[in-house]
């Protein structure tokens, strides 16, 4: 019975286990490590916590100060741009949500990004870019796949600190928009703006592993 007993808990904890795996489909195609313009890739170094590895002699990019935030926008501002993000709630009732091992893998056919295996309840509703007149278009597939942005947290003191930045290469032609959530084991998300033209996205997960 001694015997028995240790090995009926090794199945049950090894059943539970396997009933707790779930298949990641999350693409790295657009991960920082995947990122080949050099320019942006040295920019980028400076910031992301994703290419830590190689920030070493890099020095902090120029910022644009942020203007005014709250529970679901953020807007950063000065004499050359303003953008401004803003959120919204996730309703599972409007979207075909796949389910694995009651983990959810796939919003509408696709793999999403934020808290992974979990339901998605923040979304992101749009990204507002003007530079000057003229309005730099930042389409829906750049984040529509993209939950749980995190605007600001409380320091020690109660203080609302932000991780989050619009930051300026240093020849001034191209723009970072850049958000950081560490929970959920770390996400990055960034949108690269270059020339007053969207260019890419930059989506890194599990920074914090």
């Amino acid at each position: 019975m001694r015997i028995i007993l240790p090995i009926l808990l090794l199945c049950s904890t090894l059943a539970l286990a396997q009933d707790d795996e779930f298949r990641d489909f999350r693409n790295k195609k657009d991960n920082f490590v995947k990122v080949s313009q050099k320019d942006i890739r040295a920019d980028m170094a400076s910031f992301l916590m994703a290419g830590i590895d190689e920030s070493i002699t890099k020095l902090p990019l120029k910022s644009v100060p942020v203007k005014s935030y709250g529970s679901n926008y953020m807007t950063w501002q000065n004499d050359q741009i303003t953008v401004t993000i803003k959120t919204g709630v996730f309703d599972p009732g409007k979207h075909k949500i796949m389910l694995e091992e009651k983990h959810v893998v796939k919003v509408d056919n696709k793999p999403y990004y934020g808290n992974y295996g979990e339901m998605p309840r923040v979304t992101i509703e749009s990204i507002t870019v003007m530079m000057g007149k003229d309005t730099v278009v930042i389409p829906p597939t750049a984040y529509f796949d993209l939950y749980e942005p995190s605007f600001f947290y409380q320091d020690k003191d109660g203080s609302s600190k932000t991780r989050n930045g619009v930051f300026i290469s240093n020849d001034g032609r191209s723009y970072y928009i850049y958000l950081l959530n560490t929970a959920y084991k770390g996400n990055e998300y960034t949108w690269v703006i270059q020339d007053k033209k969207y260019l890419r996205r930059v989506v890194d997960f599990d920074v914090l592993k």
